[in-house]
């Protein structure tokens, strides 16, 4: 395996499936499968969900929720997402264990490293959830951090599309895909790949970042055994 350990960041979206809102159960079931695959194979596998598919603080904003607050609820759906998560690797055969960044006990342990770490090499996935613990901090960001933590040997981005475009190939057929691309080109492109905090964090700590198409059935293992999917951004 060209990875021994690695951090992947899900969208909550994605584990909507085709609907907006809510889980899709053969989402779950087929990134469930990916994910024990890789753990057999010897990788260790830590991961962080958004929550979008929940609720999103940035939207509960805009419908009039204070800020903290929304965040506060971004927060705990993204626990919701990583419960559901556990549930369909354990179901697939896998070990799985939720962190949280809260105190939220029996849901799940706090967050700290060293017994996150340890859970890993005895080859559990480790499900990081409630973000950072802060408001205003993505799932993005927690992802970046967790990654840096950890030291994965580098941070997957699991999305619907297969790498990182010159625009966005659902909307510009014309778009262009990058195999690999650096930290600066990204950067003077102005192409969104993660939030500026996170990316920020990532070319700080040289933590490499690839975007891939989770939802291609055996995208992960091809990815881990060192075949290149997706693009790399590299230092």
């Amino acid at each position: 395996m060209k990875y021994s350990r690695i951090l992947l960041k899900l969208s909550g979206e994605s584990l909507a499936g085709e609907g907006n809102h809510g889980l899709d159960e053969s989402v779950l079931e087929e990134y469930a499968r990916q994910i024990v695959g890789v753990v057999r194979e010897g990788c260790e596998v830590a991961i962080v969900i958004g929550g979008g598919n929940i609720f999103r603080g940035l939207a509960g904003e805009r419908s009039g929720f204070d800020r903290v607050k929304g965040d506060q609820m971004g927060m705990l759906a993204t626990v919701i997402n990583s419960i559901a998560l556990e549930g369909a690797v354990q179901l697939a055969g896998g070990k799985a264990k939720v962190f949280t960044s809260i105190r939220m006990e029996p849901v799940g342990e706090l967050y700290e490293r060293d017994k996150v770490v340890s859970e890993l090499r005895k080859g559990t996935v480790c499900i990081l959830s409630g973000g950072t613990g802060n408001p205003f901090f993505t799932t993005d960001t927690a992802a970046a951090l967790r990654a840096v933590e950890i030291k994965a040997d580098v941070l997957l981005k699991g999305t619907r599309v297969d790498g990182v475009y010159t625009a966005d190939p659902e909307t510009d057929p014309s778009a262009q895909k990058f195999e690999t691309i650096s930290f600066k080109e990204v950067i003077d492109r102005q192409l969104k790949v993660m939030d500026s905090t996170a990316f920020t964090m990532c070319r700080e700590n040289k933590m490499q970042i690839i975007v891939f198409n989770m939802n291609k059935a055996g995208n992960l293992m091809t990815l881990v055994s060192g075949i290149k999917t997706g693009t790399l951004i590299y230092p």
